[in-house]
């Protein structure tokens, strides 16, 4: 549980605030709910969406300040959703439902629009992605995170009942990505050759495994993309 202090003016989404949204989502005591929410998750979702509108660029959409607090207040209204268990950490999901929130607006906004601005390439959701400006916080974080999840993932497909091949497979690619620094890898043919030699099958063989296996992680990105893990 969170301890009873005050967290520094300084602090942005730490342990505490995370320890915070768990205690948030676990007692049903209205008091509670709103002391933990106004002392620790209203001051780290108003320092997440702030940074993401401008990491992002949202700040374009008309009424900007508006919609940050909308968007707070739908954080408010899903917090109950946010599921420990699931693997993601309470950053992470919510930073990826602030993003894709934000991204909708863009969407919408831009359909409104559409009649009275005749320009090629309108900013849809995968064009407003290019006009990022680069947070490395933001971004070491999530990357941190999306990898400390799919090695979690990788261990469940362990416990599956796979064939041998496609366990040589699995072992072989689990190889490459602990030591990517190591090996030279500059095209796709290159990655088969490697896991040819690592596994001793041949590339038809490769090939039908990795199918398998590539499905899987369409199935955790897909997942992850919409913040559910």
């Amino acid at each position: 549980m969170i301890k009873n202090q005050q967290p520094k003016s300084s602090d942005y989404f730490t342990k505490d605030h995370e320890q915070a949204i768990l205690d948030y989502v676990k007692t049903s005591d209205p008091r509670e709910r709103t002391r933990l929410y106004g002392i620790w998750i209203e001051p780290a979702f108003r320092e997440m969406v702030d940074k993401i509108v401008f990491t992002y660029k949202f700040t374009s959409l008309p009424n900007i300040e508006s919609l940050k607090e909308d968007c707070k207040i739908f954080l408010v209204t899903i917090l109950d959703k946010y599921n420990v268990d699931a693997g993601s950490k309470a950053f992470s999901y919510f930073s990826v439902i602030t993003k894709n929130w934000f991204i909708h607006k863009v969407k919408k906004n831009t359909e409104q629009n559409r009649r009275e601005i005749d320009l090629q390439g309108l900013v849809n959701a995968t064009e407003h992605e290019s006009l990022i400006i680069h947070n490395p916080y933001h971004e070491q974080r999530e990357k941190a995170e999306f990898w400390f999840a799919f090695w979690k993932e990788i261990n469940c497909w362990e416990q599956l009942e796979l064939k041998q091949n496609e366990k040589r497979v699995l072992e072989a690619i689990k190889i490459i990505l602990k030591e990517p620094d190591a090996i030279e890898i500059f095209n796709k043919k290159a990655v088969y050759f490697y896991i040819r030699e690592i596994t001793g099958l041949n590339t038809k063989q490769v090939v039908n495994n990795l199918n398998r296996i590539r499905s899987r992680y369409r199935v955790f990105k897909s997942t992850w993309n919409e913040a559910n893990i």
